[in-house]
């Protein structure tokens, strides 16, 4: 049986969506607490319990965290796709046995379930937690640090979403992104540094034969308020996941598969080496670029705006009634030829107006798109995206 056969059967289908605070797994803990170390590492500042997993007796120490941002829980999903994987006993025994032995895996799934509640990037203190590494002003900080300090980790997997706006210079959109964090404003190659870059490496490798052209690699611009560069300084090497956007999934179930893909190479689950056409060197994946949005409705005449123009549209995630709603603002007007919409509208030079017979501008928050003429063709309405 391949990954993907194996995966398509039986991913952890229990949790979807974007929405994930941590009362989605609490269920999936409490039937893994018969088969791994299920433990409580601290508390968030709204004092719920931040759970831990743990799998494996090797010596090799493995640490890895998501929802460090409340709202990014794509990964999270992927962690339990590979729990799932490694807690079967039908398929791979030999490569999980293997590497179980070797390794001691640590796994926080949700470090910040104030924020997942909220689904917002930041905790309840609205302080980003990826950028209080160094003051570790907040009680979910202290926890991951602490045990970062206690376990010693040989690795570190440092966990996140990125939003639609990344692409990458093909015109594709960067579905995963990968980085090994600056240790120094020098972004000097440390030995922990190269190592997190050979397996960046591995991984990318994979990845290029199933979805070529759309693995990227991270700013590495350093900061020694964010965890993965505080760690890479501690000469613990340190990989960044980014999870992002694939055509048409903006609940990311597409994505997750890819992220558990990454998960099992790195572990050495899926093993073999990339065929020479797909051998990835570090430097030579390309850096993401800010140059998509969610929808460009282009060849169009904007009240204000001399000649034709672009407008451009992007997606705001909203909680409503405990799911995710998507609502459209106009983000951009003008010469958009620099950018790539994931959806995009030819607008035959009509003239446009939006919602109630409104001119269009930068903020609006957007029902229609229609051309201004006796047809009323509408270009874009909020639910013509199937989101």
């Amino acid at each position: 049986m391949q990954f993907s056969q194996w995966y398509q059967a039986h991913f952890e289908d229990r949790i979807k969506g974007r929405y994930l605070p941590l009362q989605s797994i609490l269920p999936l803990l409490k039937e893994y607490a018969q088969e791994f170390e299920i433990s409580v590492i601290g508390s968030s500042e709204n004092g719920v319990e931040i759970p831990c997993i743990e799998i494996g007796t090797g010596k090799k120490v493995i640490l890895a965290w998501s929802q460090m941002h409340g709202n990014e829980s794509t990964t999270t999903k992927s962690i339990f796709d590979f729990l799932k994987l490694i807690s079967q006993k039908d398929h791979f025994q030999d490569e999980i046995s293997h590497f179980l032995k070797k390794h001691r895996l640590v796994i926080i799934p949700i470090l910040n379930p104030d924020g997942a509640a909220l689904y917002t990037r930041e905790n309840a203190n609205e302080v980003d937690l990826n950028r209080d590494a160094k003051n570790l002003s907040q009680s979910e900080s202290r926890a991951l640090r602490e045990l970062f300090d206690h376990i010693e980790p040989d690795l570190c997997l440092n966990m996140h979403d990125q939003r639609t706006i990344y692409g990458l210079s093909n015109g594709r959109p960067a579905t995963l992104s990968f980085l090994s964090p600056a240790a120094d404003a020098k972004c000097s190659i440390t030995p922990a540094r190269r190592t997190a870059m050979d397996l960046i490496e591995g991984i990318a490798g994979y990845l290029q034969q199933i979805i070529p052209g759309q693995v990227g690699r991270y700013d590495d611009s350093f900061n020694e308020n964010c965890v993965g560069d505080t760690f890479q300084m501690q000469e613990v090497p340190t990989i960044l996941f980014e999870a992002g956007h694939y055509p048409g999934d903006y609940h990311r179930e597409t994505t997750r598969e890819y992220i558990f893909y990454a998960l099992c190479k790195l572990t050495g689950l899926i093993q073999g080496k990339p065929t020479p056409e797909n051998t990835t060197d570090y430097l030579s994946i390309p850096e993401n670029q800010q140059n998509f949005r969610d929808v460009i409705l282009r060849n169009v005449h904007v009240k204000g705006v001399e000649g034709l123009t672009s407008v451009a549209l992007q997606f705001e995630e909203l909680l409503i009634d405990g799911a995710i709603h998507w609502q459209a603002q106009v983000d951009s007007i003008g010469d958009l030829d620099h950018l790539f919409g994931h959806e995009e509208i030819d607008g035959k030079s009509a003239n446009i107006l939006m919602n109630s017979y409104e001119n269009v501008f930068v903020g609006a928050k957007v029902i229609e798109i229609f051309a201004d003429n006796a047809t009323k063709q509408v270009f874009f309405r909020d639910s013509s995206i199937n989101i």
